[in-house]
């Protein structure tokens, strides 16, 4: 039986302490592959916590891919190998040279549709416009010749400064402000990634995944190849490639809505480590919005090899019509940025810049987080019930809806996925199918994607009829 001592827990939740406690006895190989763990019961009893402590706790080691279940028989222990302590590879500095994307642009809000489950648009309701305006004033009227003065490329350092202490406080990703650099949107950071990273090299695309990322590899002509997600090994596939660089969205795949397991993420660290000029860009849009449980740790926080490029934006949290994302570089990374591609302007304006600090540093942007995970968690549990509540529950299974701001729809029909999709639209729904995003591989068919986040809780039960009335 298990013994951990849970008053050491402190100020921290219990359940995310015997998380942490069992994670570390399986990263240590102190508790073996494929052994049982004790019952939720026994060990909330031999703990001296209740049931939903060790519950939840098993729920996080569960989505991370720590342990897995059997019917009936309980939780195990999962397979995990953890990349060993490489040699870094010796590279010299550098001399100094003095599909449209679901997380990026959202579509247009068309008011003839009852319901536009394909946009991933935030809700106009949740912006913090009084306490955006009022910070916008400040700005404009004590920062007047910093507003005018020319941005460092890679941004000001007060924005940097508080993303690095954002990532720090909530996702545990210890960076240096020099390590960040500021862009207009992800397309914009993808761009100085190819040139940061070499034309030369072939980079790998999630499949399904966002067309927009091939489409930018098609422009600036460079070799990709496409890996399928939903392949028994994401990595085993990876390593048929002759792929230098792989793009992914480990903790909520876009758009089938997967978490990649734990020890899948080790194999895809130990593949990046076998070449020095093997990178991987962790594209980490909507962890924030994680509906059950605490976020899933990004890659970026068990990479001990500065093999990483970790990508955010403030687009899903806020709006996408500011253009604010991010980028992280490894140390190595950084310091080649700096010294060949300085000379680039930063794309996002000061004003913006000097705005999102202030509403950071002053606690503005942690309310506005948590005040919209209430309101999207209000609206996904709404259109679930209204789903569970129709006829529509008896032709569906409801995939993926505890991690971001969709879920996928199965649906048992004999209707192709063109048909299903033409005639929601033609009955006032507009919603994508699961096969549009495929490139190479097998689609998988009869599912659809359902964003919620601008979706008015009012006319979810109206949408929900009209989809019945297809499938019906």
């Amino acid at each position: 039986m298990f013994t951990y001592d849970m008053s050491k827990a402190g100020n921290e939740s219990l359940y995310h302490y015997l998380y942490q406690c069992i994670r570390k006895d399986i990263l240590s190989k102190r508790l073996e592959a494929d052994s049982r763990l004790p019952s939720k019961r026994s060990l909330a009893q031999n703990l001296g916590v209740s049931v939903v402590t060790v519950e939840n706790a098993y729920a996080q080691l569960l989505a991370e891919g720590y342990i897995y279940s059997l019917p009936k028989k309980g939780f195990y222990i999962a397979q995990i190998q953890a990349p060993a302590q490489a040699t870094r590879f010796n590279t010299k500095p550098s001399k100094p040279s003095h599909q449209y994307t679901a997380n990026d642009e959202p579509e247009n809000l068309d008011p003839k549709y009852i319901a536009d489950f394909a946009s991933n648009a935030a809700d106009i309701e949740s912006f913090p416009f009084s306490t955006w305006a009022k910070i916008t004033r400040e700005i404009l009227c004590e920062r007047q010749a910093d507003l005018l003065r020319v941005s460092p490329s890679e941004g000001v350092f007060e924005l940097r400064r508080a993303i690095a202490h954002m990532l720090l406080e909530f996702r545990n990703i210890r960076v240096a402000p020099s390590q960040i650099v500021i862009g207009a949107g992800t397309d914009i950071l993808y761009g100085l990634l190819l040139q940061l990273l070499g034309f030369d090299k072939c980079y790998a695309i999630e499949d399904p995944g966002y067309s927009k990322i091939s489409k930018l590899y098609s422009q600036y002509n460079v070799n990709f190849c496409y890996i399928p997600v939903q392949a028994q090994s994401f990595v085993a596939e990876l390593e048929k490639s002759n792929a230098d660089v792989v793009h992914l969205s480990p903790s909520h795949h876009f758009p089938t809505g997967k978490v990649m397991p734990i020890a899948e993420r080790y194999r895809l660290l130990s593949w990046a480590t076998a070449s020095p000029k093997r990178y991987i860009i962790e594209d980490d849009y909507d962890s924030e919005f994680r509906m059950s449980g605490r976020p899933i740790p990004a890659l970026q926080n068990i990479d001990v090899l500065d093999k990483v490029i970790y990508l955010n934006t403030f687009s899903k949290t806020l709006t996408s019509t500011i253009r604010l994302s991010y980028m992280v570089l490894p140390k190595s990374l950084a310091q080649k940025f700096h010294e060949e591609l300085s000379f680039y302007s930063c794309t996002v304006s000061n004003l913006d810049q000097y705005a999102m600090a202030r509403f950071m540093e002053g606690g503005f942007y942690e309310t506005h987080i948590n005040r919209a995970r209430n309101l999207y968690r209000a609206k996904r549990d709404a259109l679930l019930t209204a789903i569970q509540k129709s006829k529509l529950c008896k032709y569906t299974t409801i995939y993926e809806e505890d991690a971001g701001l969709h879920f996928i729809l199965g649906v048992d029909t004999d209707l192709s996925d063109v048909e299903f999709c033409k005639k929601a639209e033609a009955r006032g729904v507009h919603i994508r199918a699961l096969s549009e995003y495929y490139f190479e591989a097998e689609p998988s068919l009869h599912k659809f994607i359902v964003n919620y986040s601008s979706v008015d809780k009012a006319s979810m039960p109206q949408a929900v009829q009209v989809l019945s009335s297809i499938v019906g």
